[in-house]
C-alpha cells in the first residue's frame, strides 16, 4: 500500500495539480496543513478526497515531515510538496518499483522550474531528493534544508527528465524574497547556536562566496540570465542573513573605511579572476584547456 503525503501552507491553487498527478498511483493521500494557512487549502484537500490533518506553524517544511508520515497508514510512503507534480512516466516507474522493490528507499530526481525556466545547473539538477521509501526507513530532523536520516539500502532513479518530479519552485521575485525572509530567520538561529563571531567583512565575504558557488562552481552561467539572477538572489540571501545577525547584536558601531573595502575587494577580485578562467577551461575543447590553464597561471 502506498501513502502519498503532502505538506501545504496556503496552497489552494497548487493542491489540485499535485493530488491529481498521484490519484491513480496512491492508495491514500494525506495532506498536512500548516495552521497558519489563511486560504482554503484544507477545504480544497477535503474536496479532493484527501485525509486532512493540521500542524502548528513552523515557517518551513522539515518539522512537518515526520508528523505527516506518522499519519500515513501505508507500508510505502511517497513524500511530496504541494508545488510539485508526478509526471505519468515517473508514476509508472514507481508502480513498477513497488511490485518488486530492490531497496528500502529511493532518491528521485527533481526538475526545478524557476521564473518559467527549467534550471539545469549543478545545484538545481538533478537535485536528488529522498521521497519514496518504506515507512520507518527515512526520518527528518527539524533543521531547515536538512538531509534526512536513512536506514537500510537505497537507490537512485536515473537522472532522466521524464522520471523526475516537477517542482514549480519560484514563480516570481516577490515569492523568492518572501521565502528568503522566512528562511533567513531560521538560519539566523543556527548562526547564534554556533556562536558565530561577527566581522564587518561578513557583509562582503559570505555573499561573494555564495555568488561564486552558484554562478561558477555550480555552473549557473550555463542557465544564462536566469543563472545570473539566481546567483545574485542567493548572494543577497546571505547578505540579509548577516545583516539580521548584526541587528541581533543591536547594530554595534564598527570602523570600516574605504581602505578596508579595497582590501576585501582585492581578495574577492583574485577569486573572481580564478573562477572566470576556470569557466573558460570547463567550456573549452580538450585542445584549448591547456591554453586557458596557462593564461590563468600567468594572470594570477
Amino acid at each position: 500500500m502506498l501513502s502519498v503525503v503532502i505538506t501545504a501552507w496556503n496552497e489552494e491553487k497548487n493542491l489540485p495539480t499535485v493530488v491529481n498527478s498521484v490519484r491513480r498511483l496512491a492508495d491514500e493521500i494525506v495532506v498536512v496543513v500548516d495552521k497558519s494557512s489563511t486560504d482554503k487549502t484544507a477545504a480544497v484537500a477535503g474536496k479532493l478526497g484527501c485525509k486532512v490533518f493540521w500542524h502548528p506553524h513552523t515557517g518551513y517544511v522539515e518539522p512537518m515531515r515526520n508528523f505527516s508520515i506518522s499519519k500515513a497508514t501505508g507500508d510505502w510512503i511517497l513524500v511530496l510538496d504541494a508545488d510539485e507534480e508526478v509526471p505519468p512516466k515517473l508514476a509508472a516507474q514507481i508502480k513498477d518499483i513497488l511490485k518488486q522493490p530492490a531497496a528500502d528507499y529511493y532518491r528521485l530526481p527533481r526538475k526545478n522550474l524557476i521564473f518559467g525556466k527549467w534550471i539545469t545547473s549543478q545545484h538545481w539538477w538533478p537535485d536528488y531528493v529522498y521521497r519514496l521509501f518504506k515507512k520507518g526507513h527515512v526520518t527528518w530532523e527539524d533543521a531547515i534544508h536538512s538531509v534526512p536520516f536513512t536506514k537500510g539500502s537505497g537507490a537512485d532513479l536515473p537522472a532522466d527528465e521524464n522520471l523526475a518530479l516537477i517542482h514549480y519552485h519560484y514563480t516570481g521575485i516577490g515569492q523568492y524574497v518572501d521565502r528568503l525572509n522566512r528562511y533567513t530567520d531560521h538560519q539566523l538561529k543556527h548562526l547564534q547556536q554556533n556562536n558565530h563571531r561577527f566581522l564587518p567583512s561578513d557583509f562582503l565575504i559570505f555573499p561573494f562566496r555564495e555568488f561564486i558557488r552558484q554562478f561558477f562552481a555550480r555552473r549557473g552561467y550555463r542557465d544564462g540570465l536566469h543563472g545570473l539572477a539566481l546567483a545574485l538572489l542567493q548572494a543577497f540571501s546571505e547578505l540579509v542573513l548577516y545583516l539580521k545577525f548584526w541587528e541581533q547584536l543591536k547594530f554595534p558601531e564598527t570602523p570600516f573605511n574605504p581602505g578596508n573595502l579595497v582590501s576585501e575587494l582585492r581578495t574577492t577580485n583574485s577569486e573572481l579572476t580564478w573562477w572566470y578562467y576556470q569557466s573558460k577551461i570547463d567550456t573549452s575543447s580538450i585542445f584549448l584547456k591547456p591554453w586557458w590553464k596557462l593564461v590563468r597561471r600567468l594572470k594570477l
